[in-house]
């Protein structure tokens, strides 16, 4: 090895060290030590950069060399850490095992992805025990609908505000009926995505009991027999927009309908629980721990749920 590529793997290491121990790194200055011109330099800072981006994949720590105008020089700045730990990554995987949203070939192909791209190498084999089991005893859904394309799909016509229509399979009379939707929001629950639109074609609108621009109707996506997004866009003003987080807080059963309020009594073990399957749920009252509660929700499949709890919900109004 000459002396020159010796001098310079030794400049590297050295300039790498201190940019490690929090240094800030003046062009200028480390040219006039090291007896070399400043673009040797700045060839030294690129090689510490591209050495840092290789070494990201095997540790998943990404780190930048940044020049910080401040100092007047350049210093190590840790952006991120690309991968989950093994808590992280296991509470993922079970969520997703959970949720029986998809098929079970689309689940494992789901979590052999997040294992692998998420989990450092010496780990990925610990998280797969952890996990397998579960994994091989998955029980995929009834209706058998590969639809996570359809997902995507989706979420750029609402990105895009475009219109949409699909061939719909109807629950109540299993008809399928071809809808023309202006789409704002996906929402997931208790195993099925759903997709929340405006119909947008008058004479449909019309035959809804309860339908007007306020209330959006509700989707089950694995029943979209078919889709197509338009060209034809749509338009919600700012002050009109939907805001789909404060939507979720009161559409816990996914049936549309009026946004109303309910309260009852609840004499249960944990008001906890209430609390978190109501989002918007208040405390009026508690009393020898007896708690009067009120919420609003859109639709009634609140009222199937509150027979469902027996006793323990007394519904006052």
């Amino acid at each position: 090895m000459d002396d020159d590529k010796r001098d310079k793997i030794s400049r590297v290491l050295q300039l790498y060290t201190r940019l490690c121990e929090g240094e800030v790194i003046n062009k200028a200055n480390e040219a006039q030590k090291y007896g070399v011109t400043e673009r040797s330099i700045q060839r030294d800072i690129d090689d510490v950069r591209a050495f840092l981006d290789n070494d990201a994949e095997r540790t998943g720590i990404v780190n930048s060399v940044i020049y910080d105008y401040k100092s007047r020089g350049y210093k190590l700045d840790q952006v991120y850490n690309l991968k989950l730990d093994n808590s992280e990554i296991l509470a993922i995987c079970k969520i997703l095992l959970e949720a029986r949203a998809f098929s079970k070939e689309v689940v494992q192909e789901m979590l052999d992805k997040l294992i692998s791209c998420c989990v450092p190498k010496s780990n990925q084999e610990r998280v797969k025990d952890l996990i397998r089991n579960e994994a091989f005893h998955y029980i995929e859904p009834r209706h058998g609908s590969e639809f996570i394309d359809k997902i995507w799909d989706i979420g750029q016509a609402i990105r895009e505000s475009k219109l949409i229509e699909v061939d719909y399979l109807r629950l109540k009379d299993k008809q399928v009926v071809k809808r023309k939707l202006r789409p704002v929001a996906i929402l997931f629950s208790e195993y099925y995505f759903y997709l929340t639109a405006f119909i947008d074609d008058k004479e449909t609108r019309d035959h809804f009991d309860v339908i007007n621009d306020s209330f959006p109707t509700i989707y089950r996506i694995d029943r979209i027999q078919s889709m197509k997004i338009l060209d034809e866009k749509f338009h919600i003003p700012y002050s009109s927009r939907f805001e789909e987080g404060e939507f979720r807080k009161r559409i816990q059963f996914m049936y549309g309908g009026r946004l109303e309020r309910v309260k009852f009594e609840y004499s249960g073990l944990d008001i906890n629980c209430i609390l978190d399957r109501l989002p918007t749920a208040q405390i009026l009252d508690e009393h020898d721990g007896v708690y009067t509660v009120q919420a609003e929700v859109f639709g009634k499949g609140i009222d199937m749920w509150l027979r469902s709890q027996g006793d323990s919900i007394k519904l006052i109004a």
